[in-house]
C-alpha cells in the first residue's frame, strides 16, 4: 500500500488508524487502530498512539511518549521527550477502569517539557508552556507558563514561548515578533 507519510520499518501503525499526510513515525513506535494524526505530524522514537486519540496537523512527539485514550492535541503542540499524560484519576491493576478515562485537551501551539506530567481531566490552553518536569494537576489558562510539583504559574509567554511583561494598562508586546497582548480578568489574548 502507498502512502502519503514515512513510517520507520520498526514502527506499526495498525488497520484503522487515520494518518495525514507528510507525517513521520519513527523507530519503535506503535499507532493503535482508531487514531486521527494530521498532517505534518513528527511521532519520535517509542511513541504510543492509542485508540480514540485525536492529532491536529504539524504535532511534534519526542521520544517516549504514550498519548493515551482521552487525550486530543489541537495543531501545533509539542510533547517533549518522556513527558506523560494519564487517563485514569485512581488506577488499580485489579480493578478495570475503561470506562472510566477521563479526557485532556492540549490547545493550539502549545508545549509541554521533558518529563513532565499531565494529571488526566485538565486541559491545557492554547500557547501554554509546561516547563521540564512540571507536574500538572489543575488546569492550565491559555499563554500561561507554569513550572514544578504541583505546576505553579510563573507567569505568561506569547506565541513565540517568550515571557510577556505587562505594564500597568494590561498590555505587552513580544519583542521577537512584536505581537501585542492584553491580560484582562487573568485572561490573555492576542490583540494584534
Amino acid at each position: 500500500m502507498i502512502h502519503n507519510y514515512f513510517v520507520h520499518e520498526t514502527a506499526v501503525v495498525d488497520e484503522g488508524a487515520i494518518v495525514g499526510d507528510g507525517v513521520k513515525i519513527w523507530h519503535f513506535s506503535h499507532i493503535m487502530s482508531n487514531c486521527k494524526i494530521g498532517d505534518k505530524c513528527n511521532i519520535g522514537q517509542n511513541v504510543v498512539i492509542s485508540p480514540g486519540v485525536e492529532l491536529g496537523k504539524n504535532v511534534k512527539i519526542q521520544n517516549n511518549v504514550s498519548i493515551y485514550e482521552g487525550v486530543t492535541c489541537d495543531d501545533d503542540v509539542f510533547l517533549g521527550p518522556s513527558m506523560v499524560f494519564t487517563n485514569v484519576i485512581n488506577p488499580r491493576s485489579a480493578i478495570n477502569r475503561r470506562g472510566q478515562y477521563f479526557k485532556t485537551h492540549v490547545g493550539k501551539g502549545a508545549s509541554i517539557g521533558a518529563n513532565a506530567t499531565i494529571v488526566c481531566g485538565h486541559d491545557i490552553g492554547s500557547f501554554a508552556f509546561i516547563g521540564a518536569g512540571a507536574v500538572v494537576t489543575k488546569t492550565i489558562p491559555a499563554y500561561a507558563l507554569v513550572v514544578g510539583n504541583p505546576a505553579r504559574q510563573l507567569g505568561w509567554v506569547s506565541e513565540y514561548g517568550h515571557r510577556l511583561d505587562f505594564d500597568n494598562n494590561g498590555l505587552a508586546i513580544c519583542e521577537e515578533s512584536q505581537q501585542e497582548y492584553k491580560l484582562e480578568n487573568n485572561t490573555v489574548n492576542r490583540v494584534k
